[in-house]
């Protein structure tokens, strides 16, 4: 069957057995996709005795019309289904071209959420329209727009690894995304859980009050001091090696990172996250006095700073639940994950004046667009504190400023080369 041939089936009558009536049927041909051939199918169009033979006709006509197979808009089925392209994506583009974490991360995307709904559609027909069809159905299962966005940035990467043109077939901008919701990620995201140094600092001085082993309470509450003093990942944390301390320098190489998925030491996250942070503020030098103790005594260059009892390198989700999460709910903290120190870092620089350049540097972004994100919404009190320097700051200008005679006016004349003139008062 083509476009160009077109079809147009007979309205025929049947017995159905099962309901025990008799009703209209027709049918008709479609390609299958990956093969040469077509196949039949039927539609029953309705009981006989509910409707004429011409009704039946004319919902025949209009079932064909919106299958399109008789128009110039009818696409015939590729060989190349969306199982094609996944298959590509599994077994050459990935081992090739992505990091093992990210891989990872995708192939769950595939698993959970798209094999199931597009494996036997073809490459052709999934367009924008038919990515906005299923992206509400997947809101109907309670699923945020940014995890939605997520699963479609993997669909984009498959689809776009096995095309001519290495471009997906749709682009996010025209996702069907309501105003109030997009408006609603924005508040959300700048509302993301930040930790500021006073709070790092109770959050380590709680850990010495657990019910556990002392060199166990050494250990994270020197974690979460560096987290917060550096601005590091969570990845690159448990990645650090010794020889990557400079305590003479006062900086910290970051040239590795963590896999938390497959728990293997490998490259980072992006171009920028390889750096060196220097910590030459008060808070950057009190977390490197810190470290020092901590790692007293130890002499192999190459271990990990923060490892576990086989000197592997840590799980995020064991200092979490075995540590992180118990301290915040003992002090009335919201939940939060590693990251959260991150966050209040980067705040705490940019309040602090810093260079943007240098700021993005520190923090390993790769634009000063996600700086700029991770900043989110500044609490009253920082906010409060910021005017208070500005009225310091003004009282001090207007201190230095020279004062005015408001009455009379001193009129000195000088004679040449002297400083002994004759002195005149004017009104």
């Amino acid at each position: 069957m083509s476009r160009r041939a077109g079809q147009n089936p007979s309205v025929r009558t049947r017995f159905n057995r099962t309901k025990g009536v008799e009703e209209y049927f027709f049918q008709y041909w479609v390609d299958v996709p990956g093969q040469e051939g077509r196949q039949r199918e039927t539609e029953v169009i309705g009981p006989v005795r509910t409707m004429t033979k011409s009704e039946a006709e004319r919902k025949k006509l209009e079932f064909i019309l919106n299958l399109k197979v008789n128009s110039n808009e009818y696409k015939i089925p590729s060989s190349v289904t969306f199982a094609h392209a996944v298959k590509h994506y599994r077994e050459i583009f990935a081992p090739r071209m992505l990091r093992q974490s990210t891989f990872s991360v995708a192939d769950g995307h595939l698993k959970v959420h798209l094999e199931a709904d597009w494996n036997e559609i073809p490459v052709e027909h999934i367009d924008i329209d038919a990515v906005n069809e299923w992206i509400w159905k997947k809101r109907q299962t309670k699923l945020s727009w940014v995890t939605i966005k997520n699963i479609l940035r993997t669909m984009q990467r498959v689809l776009s690894c096995c095309s001519n043109d290495k471009k997906p077939p749709f682009s996010q901008e025209g996702l069907a995304i309501p105003e109030r919701d997009k408006l609603q990620m924005k508040i959300e995201s700048r509302g993301a859980v930040s930790f500021s140094w006073s709070q790092a600092k109770q959050i380590a001085g709680a850990v010495y009050k657990l019910d556990v082993d002392d060199v166990l309470k050494e250990r994270y509450a020197t974690l979460f001091t560096l987290a917060s003093a550096t601005g590091l990942r969570c990845a690159e944390l448990f990645a650090l090696r010794i020889n990557d301390l400079d305590f003479k320098a006062g900086t910290i190489r970051v040239d590795e990172s963590a896999d938390q998925r497959t728990y293997i030491i490998g490259p980072c996250k992006n171009v920028a996250a390889y750096r060196t942070v220097l910590l030459a503020d008060a808070e950057g030098r009190e977390a490197l006095l810190m470290l020092k103790r901590f790692l007293k005594g130890l002499q192999t260059q190459t271990s990990f700073v923060f490892h576990s009892k086989r000197g592997t390198a840590l799980r995020e989700t064991s200092v979490l639940h075995s540590v992180l999460h118990p301290v915040l709910r003992t002090l009335g903290f919201p939940q939060a994950g590693m990251h959260a120190f991150r966050h209040g870092c980067n705040r705490r620089w940019e309040l602090s004046g810093m260079n943007p350049a240098v700021l993005r540097q520190q923090m390993g972004h790769s634009s000063a667009v996600m700086t700029a994100r991770y900043t989110g919404e500044i609490p009253l009190d920082k906010v409060q504190e910021a005017f208070s320097k500005m009225e310091l700051e003004n009282m001090d200008v207007i201190g230095k400023r020279p004062r005015r005679a408001s009455s009379r006016l001193v009129v000195y004349n000088q004679q040449a080369r002297g400083m002994s003139g004759r002195r005149t008062m004017a009104v």
